[in-house]
């Protein structure tokens, strides 16, 4: 039987998605099951959104913790083959996503980040999930935007 070589990091990280992940998915559920109607992967405003709520004006982004470099988060390292590669791409991303949230606040639109550690515990945990939901919604609808 011919033995199959192991995945490279290359074909291993070119196979993440960045739209419909799971994450996102299950926090969009979980939206539309509370009443909100929304717009998905939104590119007319600046960060190509993953969800838009245009009613409150609310852009939600779901951060992938490795990608975007959620801080003090257990998935989220540097990894430590090609480092310096590594190192200057998330801290771009980084960097990219506070323009992005900067261009959006001073638009008027609310900006809302939901880490997949957050949704992963969400899965696991119904209480956990109905809290951060209703800290969603509350944003969505009352939060006004810091416009700094």
């Amino acid at each position: 039987m011919k033995k199959n070589k192991p995945m490279t990091r290359n074909e291993n990280m070119a196979r993440v998605k960045s739209k419909n992940t799971k994450p996102e998915i299950f926090l969009r559920k979980l939206l539309w099951h509370k009443g909100f109607r929304y717009r998905v992967n939104y590119k007319e405003l600046p960060g190509s959104l993953d969800i838009y709520i245009s009613k409150y004006k609310a852009a939600i982004f779901v951060n992938g913790c490795f990608w975007h470099m959620h801080e003090n988060c257990k998935y989220s390292s540097i990894l430590k083959n090609n480092h310096d590669f590594w190192k200057k791409k998330l801290e771009g991303n980084v960097e990219r996503d506070k323009q992005n949230y900067s261009k959006l606040e001073n638009m008027g639109i609310k900006v809302i980040v939901v880490w997949g550690c957050e949704i992963k515990n969400m899965m696991k945990d119904e209480v956990f999930s109905e809290e951060l939901l209703n800290t969603i919604s509350y944003e969505i609808i009352n939060r006004v935007p810091d416009n700094t």
